[in-house]
C-alpha cells in the first residue's frame, strides 16, 4: 500500500481489526519512508446484482428497499428493527448465494414472505396484500384462509 503523504510503497501494518460488523477490516499503517501513520479499509468487492421487475425493467439490488417494505408491514407490531434488518440481510445473502447476476423481483418477494410468515402473521398479510397486488376482498380472504390452513396443519 503506497503512503498517501510521500508515495513510498513500503508501509507496514501496525494494527488490524474488524469494522462495520465484521464486513470490513480496518488497518492502521506506518510509512517506512516518512514515518507518518494512516488508516486503510479493506472490504470484499461485491458483484453488482440486478433485480428484474415485473415489467421487465432492471435496477440495482437495494437491501434498503426490502427493509422499507418490512418496516411498513410491521408498523405498530411488536417486531424490533434489528430483527427486520437481520431478515433483510438474510434475504440478500440468499439472493447473492444464487450466484446469478439478475434475480426476478418475485424471487425476492417470495423469500421475504416466507421469512415474514414465521415472524409475524399480521405483517405477513400486510406485505402479501401489496406484494401480491390484492385487487379485491376475495383475494385477501383466500390468502387468509391459506394462512389459517397452514396453522391448523402445524398444530396437528
Amino acid at each position: 500500500m503506497r503512503c498517501p503523504f510521500c508515495g513510498e510503497p513500503d508501509t507496514k501494518v501496525l494494527d488490524s481489526r474488524p469494522a462495520e460488523a465484521g464486513s470490513v477490516i480496518r488497518r492502521r499503517r506506518e510509512c517506512g519512508g516518512c514515518g507518518r501513520r494512516f488508516t486503510t479499509y479493506e472490504r470484499v468487492e461485491e458483484q453488482p446484482l440486478f433485480v428484474v421487475k415485473r415489467d421487465g425493467r432492471r435496477e440495482r439490488f437495494d437491501r434498503q428497499k426490502i427493509l422499507t417494505g418490512l418496516v411498513k408491514a410491521c408498523e405498530k407490531r411488536p417486531v424490533p428493527l434489528a430483527t427486520l434488518e437481520a431478515l433483510a440481510e438474510g434475504v440478500e445473502r440468499d439472493v447473492r448465494n444464487t450466484l446469478l447476476e439478475e434475480v426476478p423481483s418475485t424471487t425476492i418477494g417470495d423469500l421475504v414472505m416466507a421469512r415474514l410468515r414465521k415472524l409475524d402473521e399480521v405483517a405477513y398479510v400486510r406485505f402479501a396484500s401489496v406484494y401480491r397486488r390484492f385487487t379485491d376482498v376475495e383475494r385477501f380472504r383466500e390468502e387468509l384462509e391459506s394462512l389459517l390452513g397452514r396453522q391448523k396443519k402445524e398444530g396437528d
